[in-house]
């Protein structure tokens, strides 16, 4: 094995699909973990999930996507899950962010 490979390209797509899954099932599940929160601590959130299931080929649009991963439309999770943001949740969030550059 080369010793720059990254053990997570070995992973079977099978476990990969359940292991993404059960993530975006977690996410569902756990509501109270905000995106701006998740994008605070992580640089990422269910949003970007449902943008990244598109890089990897779902054909559905923005909306569609995000159906898939919050398990309602967008709007309705807005309306019944999302609290307002802070302005120091917004602070986290940026520079999060700014740590994602590649």
């Amino acid at each position: 094995m080369n010793s720059n490979a990254d053990p997570l390209d070995a992973l079977d797509d099978a476990q990969a699909a359940a292991a993404f899954r059960r993530l975006v099932r977690h996410l569902r599940h756990r509501h109270d973990a905000q995106n701006i929160d998740l994008m605070g601590l992580a640089g990422f959130c269910r949003n970007c999930l449902a943008d990244w299931i598109r890089d990897a080929g779902y054909e559905g649009d923005k909306e569609a996507a995000r159906e898939v991963i919050h398990g309602m439309p967008s709007a309705e999770w807005k309306a019944t899950r999302q609290t307002p943001a802070t302005e120091e949740q917004l602070a986290r969030m940026e520079a999060s962010v700014a740590k994602n550059a590649h």
